[in-house]
């Protein structure tokens, strides 16, 4: 199969640092942000509010769990952050499908590579059904699995949590991950409900049964179910692959950024607040980010980039020679990625040039 005919069939198929800089999803933008606006409250009551927010984190230690079986922590400014969306139907998410035992799978995948300074960044979106080589996991229960080839990606996190997802990332990429952060169903829409919602326009209808999504052509203001609902479509837009959905929620992602930036959240205490208390119970971290004035410093650090300083790509892939319900990275492509982080500097365009992963149309049905 040649490259072009893989990257057609493809779109078919579904699916450093670092000097101690200050410590940054779909979500991460906000809650990074809006915690750090908590900075410019003051006053004698930052105390309570640290104490209650500190109390609302969730924090997994990758250190302990990974050990010194790491790349190279590589001291150039810059910084690489694994966000993980979680689909986990079990409680508060039962509404979005059926609980296979309360376990979980990563929806939506990026790795953020911040360049030095922090004021550009490149995103790129790794498919949930790529195949990757698994490495050997600690499990959820305790026990151990041995990994293997022709694995996909997002089983990683269903197999052992956020540690394994960040081991299996860090092998097949060859660059740390300096932070983690993750966000699940129930935690998105409740942080897109106490912004306010936010505003898109959409190109054409979008009508799909399995996101309970309905919009006509136009603008909109989506609440938490809707931008949920957006994010998660596939089957409406575009091919209807999943690799359409990673551009379409690339495409909402940088709305987002776009309108926080503009609604002026940090002039209305209240709001900020109720931001700040919602952001921290929605996201799970890094120990590194597991207090609070961690996680402002590291919000801190994130105030100058806008949807306009963001490169966001998808892993260069092509349809998988045996399965084409699964795509696969393609090696050279995917190495011009790795390397670029690694000496941080801009992803070559070379290296989407035969990929399937941005060929498609669906980033083009959300306008900024």
């Amino acid at each position: 199969m040649t490259e072009d005919s893989r990257g057609r069939a493809a779109i078919r198929a579904s699916g450093r640092r670092r000097k101690r800089a200050p410590k940054r999803r779909r979500a991460l933008v906000l809650a990074a942000w809006t915690t750090a606006g908590v900075l410019a409250l003051g006053g004698a009551g930052l105390g309570y509010f640290y104490v209650k927010f500190n109390g609302n984190l969730k924090s997994v230690d990758l250190d302990a769990a990974l050990g010194k079986d790491r790349p190279a922590d590589v001291d150039n400014g810059s910084m690489d952050i694994l966000v993980l969306g979680s689909d986990s139907r079990s409680g508060a998410n039962a509404d979005y499908g059926r609980d296979d035992g309360g376990s979980a799978r990563s929806d939506t995948a990026m790795i953020v590579h911040l360049y030095e300074g922090h004021k550009t960044a490149s995103v790129i979106s790794i498919p949930r059904d790529t195949l990757v080589t698994r490495p050997s996991c600690a499990t959820r229960d305790g026990g151990t699995d041995p990994g293997g080839e022709r694995r996909m990606f997002n089983e990683s996190f269903t197999v052992g949590g956020a540690a394994c997802a960040v081991k299996t990332v860090e092998k097949m990429s060859g660059v740390r991950m300096d932070h983690y952060l993750e966000v699940d169903f129930t935690g998105f829409k409740k942080i897109i409900d106490k912004l306010g919602g936010v505003e898109i326009t959409t190109t054409k209808p979008i009508k799909d049964g399995a996101s309970h999504l309905d919009l006509a052509a136009g603008t909109h203001r989506l609440d938490g179910e809707q931008a949920l609902g957006l994010v998660r479509t596939r089957k409406s837009v575009g091919d209807g692959s999943d690799l359409g959905r990673i551009q379409l929620q690339q495409a909402f992602i940088k709305a987002l950024i776009k309108q926080v930036k503009s609604i002026g959240v940090f002039d209305n205490p209240k709001r900020l607040l109720d931001l700040a208390d919602t952001g921290t119970k929605a996201i799970t971290t890094d120990s590194r980010l597991s207090d609070v004035k961690d996680l402002m410093g590291f919000a801190a650090g994130l105030a100058e980039i806008d949807s306009q300083d963001l490169h966001m790509i998808t892993l260069p892939v092509g349809a998988d020679a045996i399965d084409p319900n699964r795509v696969v990275p393609l090696e050279k492509e995917s190495r011009q990625v790795w390397q670029a982080l690694l000496a941080d500097r801009p992803i070559p365009a070379s290296a989407t040039e035969n990929s399937a992963g941005d060929k498609g149309t669906a980033g083009s049905v959300v306008k900024e």
